[in-house]
């Protein structure tokens, strides 16, 4: 990940979007990897971008993250997004 599960203070509009309108930021998320929007906070989400960039993780982490910090894994998924833009790899 190109930020830690709680770094908000890297990118505090996504925090702020997370926090105060979470159904925007996971349509926004969705929509950044051509899924359905319903589809943004689902573990097979952070699943899926965390196998498509080899990033290290298990299923298990992945579900235990979006069921216990469901905010902060879509809101860490936008940030890796927005770096990864800015970087030319996504």
């Amino acid at each position: 990940w190109q930020t830690g599960l709680m770094d908000c203070c890297s990118d505090c509009g996504v925090c702020c979007c997370g926090m105060f309108c979470f159904p925007c930021l996971a349509c926004q998320v969705a929509g950044d990897m051509n899924e359905c929007c319903m589809c943004g906070t689902s573990v097979a989400m952070r699943t899926l971008y965390r196998t498509r960039y080899n990033i290290p993780g298990s299923l298990c982490s992945d579900y235990c993250i979006t069921m216990w910090c469901l905010v902060c894994s879509v809101c860490q998924i936008k940030r890796d997004i927005n770096r990864r833009r800015e970087l030319g790899i996504f």
